[in-house]
């Protein structure tokens, strides 16, 4: 099923996508207990498919993009942590830091994986039955901060407003079998910058989230971003960020294009 968030007249709501293009729907608790309705209804705004209790997000979890950075493949999950007032909507703009907030804003195509049940201390074997479902994300990187300025910090370099758009819909997981086969790109003004498979990931779906409830309770909700394949800008020969009027598109097999125009920030 193909789940969209959108701004009904009465607030946030969600529907499932038909075959056909229309939408119906959803009643009920999308962490708990939901149906689909006959009720057509005809989509307000797009939102981010979920507004998240927290966005936990891994480092480094493609081979070929510890290598482009230098970078040995870990030994463990790498994790940071994205404010969760970084999440941006489909088609809303991601906003360039005025001043000297940075200047080197970075783009990264990440499969996002929605958990939908409290998990804790998953094994491998279960991890999966956590998964309410999947989405794109951009994690938006504001890399002076995050590799220079105080000696190098992560989560300011990830947690400017809007630095990270979701969507455009949730794809439940059983849609998606293997998480860990499937295309991902990023596209800047319509060339491909990254375009990979998720089967590159050092640390696969199942065991992030076996590490993940094995120190810390999962609530519904939570969105692990699962890490970039390599091309990004920061790496690039000259170095590519993102600048006021670009395009940025993510893309992954099976759940569809994420777009979204940049700005300078609103003041």
């Amino acid at each position: 099923m193909k789940i969209l968030r959108h701004l009904s007249p009465s607030g946030p709501a969600y529907a499932a996508l038909q075959p056909d293009g229309s939408a119906r729907e959803i009643s009920g608790d999308l962490f708990g207990s939901f149906r689909v309705t006959d009720r057509v209804v005809t989509p307000g705004k797009l939102l981010a498919p979920v507004s998240p209790p927290n966005i936990l997000a891994i480092g480094l979890n493609y081979r070929r993009h510890a290598a482009e950075g230098g970078k040995g493949v870990p030994e463990r999950p790498m994790l940071f942590i994205k404010a969760t007032s970084s999440l941006q909507n489909p088609g809303d703009p991601i906003e360039i830091p005025r001043g000297l907030v940075s200047t080197e804003v970075d783009f990264e195509c990440e499969l996002a994986v929605v958990i939908g049940r409290t998990c804790k201390n998953a094994t491998r074997a279960s991890a999966l039955d956590y998964v309410l479902g999947y989405t794109a994300a951009n994690d938006v990187s504001a890399r002076d901060w995050q590799m220079k300025w105080n000696g190098g910090q992560f989560c300011q370099g990830k947690s400017f407003d809007t630095f990270c758009p979701m969507g455009p819909v949730l794809v439940t997981r059983d849609e998606i079998p293997d998480p860990n086969k499937l295309r991902i790109r990023t596209l800047l003004n319509g060339q491909a910058m990254q375009d990979w498979n998720t089967d590159d990931m050092v640390f696969d779906v199942a065991a992030l989230i076996e590490f993940l409830s094995g120190s810390k309770t999962l609530l519904p909700g939570t969105v692990i971003l699962t890490g970039t394949p390599h091309g990004v800008g920061y790496a690039r020969k000259p170095p590519v960020f993102l600048k006021a009027g670009d395009i940025v598109t993510i893309d992954i097999e099976g759940i569809g294009a994420l777009v979204n125009p940049v700005t300078e920030e609103r003041v």
